[in-house]
């Protein structure tokens, strides 16, 4: 009797049941359509990922969290963790699902524009940038640190319900559509910025190690989650009502950020290595922020290894833009960057959730952040070699795959080093405005080399794949900063230990 309790318990949990009969239904769906002579490639279309297909992929990730064997060793995780984990990862799908959404509004207006509004707008946006991240210093200063992080989803999920509003009294929108693009642009890094300082903040630095990939697969399934919620009520709807509808998600996440503080408490007890000042204010100047980036190495070389990840994705996001124009047809391009899009999203949940803790763990930090780097630059070396669409569409997929998968994770494990008024004021610097002075930097550079001198496509190559080289360098230098400093906390954590044990 006392050795079949367990086993029954396990087949009585409600959960694991639902996750099972979901998986089982997909199973049997995709069954019925082959047997009535649907193609393959229709049934498992992976360019046309489906509301169904992500909750299959929800139930056997449930089929692994209430499994404790297959969690430790698939994701890592260990029993005290999962709640606040699985409860990290729905906070960034929400995130992610309401800026989808309301990113898919953005892209809709754009190309009403001409390249020379777009360039003045991007500068605009670097200024905002600025100014917003000035602001949320003062914040960081003035409001409570438990209330902190819940005032800025509010802020911006209010902010959003006013465009709803202006979109149906307004009559000219041309104004009031370019704020709103500009807006959306900021939010998409600032909301992710907050998120990781808040992350930084709940976990340690060896659980971060660990567990920071497996939440970043949140941001994948949101990332995909958003555009299909689009795409099946928006023509019902219209545009504007997606407004009101990403603000409401966004207002969703609130009660998680509250029970998530209370869980580093009661689950995770990391009280004890990171002082609990969820009644405290942070303090401090509102332009903390920007001195101690521009004051401290190890953010500026953090910042270094942020711009040069922008010169990739600008140098990509150019020269792909050429190629792709190449086809007359807009609709033909949309298929060919919505397959790009579903096989990231792919890639990167697999890597988030089975590959990255592992590669962090086993190799270190300076060759995992070097990782990425290092196939980039090989990359474009083939690019250089055989300029064609299909290389540079699996060049841009390896990058994209490789940064949210792993680089992106490693990269928010960095500021686990650091103190908290540094995390809360200076990370927004780094993510927000330097990733956005990396856009103006390196649009102006790549436009003046290939329009202005007239560089060769293979050239053009050839100073991608040396940029990625010296990112790769950056990388390595950067893990190697990251375990010094990390080595020196646990020296302090030690000694003040041994100290209090002395005392005691």
């Amino acid at each position: 009797m006392t050795s079949s309790g367990p086993s029954n318990n396990r087949l009585a949990d409600p959960i694991k049941l639902l996750c099972w009969a979901g998986a089982g239904a997909y199973i049997v769906w995709k069954i019925v359509r082959l047997s009535t002579g649907a193609a393959l490639f229709e049934v498992f279309d992976f360019s046309n990922p489906s509301l169904a297909g992500l909750a299959f992929g929800g139930c056997i990730l449930g089929l692994i969290l209430r499994s404790p064997k297959i969690r430790h060793s698939a994701t890592l995780i260990e029993t005290h963790e999962t709640r606040t984990v699985v409860l990290s990862f729905l906070f960034v799908f929400i995130l992610m699902a309401a800026y989808y959404t309301l990113r898919e509004v953005r892209d809709g207006i754009a190309p009403e524009w001409s390249p020379f509004e777009l360039a003045n707008l991007w500068t605009i946006q670097f200024v905002v940038s600025t100014i917003v991240v000035a602001l949320y210093g003062l914040a960081c200063s003035r409001i409570r640190f438990r209330f902190l992080v819940p005032a800025v989803y509010i802020f911006f999920a209010c902010t959003f319900g006013a465009f709803f509003l202006g979109a149906n009294i307004v009559t000219d929108r041309i104004l009031l559509d370019k704020i709103f693009y500009i807006w959306v642009t900021l939010f998409g890094l600032f909301h992710l910025s907050v998120f990781w300082s808040f992350m930084a903040d709940l976990f340690t630095q060896e659980q971060s190690k660990r567990l920071f990939a497996f939440i970043a697969a949140g941001a994948s399934a949101g990332a995909a989650a958003g555009p299909l919620m689009v795409a099946i009520v928006a023509r019902d709807i219209g545009t504007d009502n997606l407004m009101l509808i990403a603000s409401l998600v966004l207002l969703t996440a609130i009660p998680l950020i509250f029970y998530l503080q209370r869980l580093k408490i009661i689950d995770l007890h990391n009280e004890s290595v990171q002082a609990d000042l969820s009644g405290a204010i942070i303090g401090g100047r509102w332009w903390a922020g920007f001195r101690d980036f521009f004051t401290n190495p190890y953010l500026l070389t953090i910042a270094a290894f942020i711009l040069l990840y922008t010169s990739m994705s600008t140098w990509i996001y150019f020269e792909l833009n050429e190629m792709l124009g190449e086809f007359e047809e807009r609709a033909d391009r949309t298929t060919i960057l919505a397959t790009r899009d579903a096989i990231v999203n792919i890639l990167t949940f697999g890597l988030g959730l089975f590959i990255t803790g592992r590669l962090v763990t086993r190799m270190g930090m300076p060759s995992t952040l070097a990782l990425i780097p290092i196939v980039a630059c090989f990359g474009f070396l083939v690019v250089a070699s055989a300029p064609i669409l299909i290389v540079m569409l699996t060049v841009d997929i390896v990058r994209r795959a490789g940064n949210y998968g792993v680089t992106r994770p490693c990269r928010e494990m960095l500021f686990t080093t650091i103190d908290r008024e540094s995390r809360f004021k200076a990370k927004p610097v780094v993510d927000v405005v330097v990733y956005r002075g990396g856009d103006a930097l390196w649009g102006n550079a790549f436009a003046f080399l290939s329009e202005g001198l007239g560089v060769a496509f293979s050239w053009m190559a050839i100073v991608g794949a040396g940029l990625a080289a010296i990112w790769a360098a950056s990388g390595a230098y950067l893990g190697r900063a990251f375990n010094r400093r990390e080595q020196e906390t646990s020296s302090e954590t030690t000694t003040a230990a041994d100290q209090r044990e002395t005392a005691t």
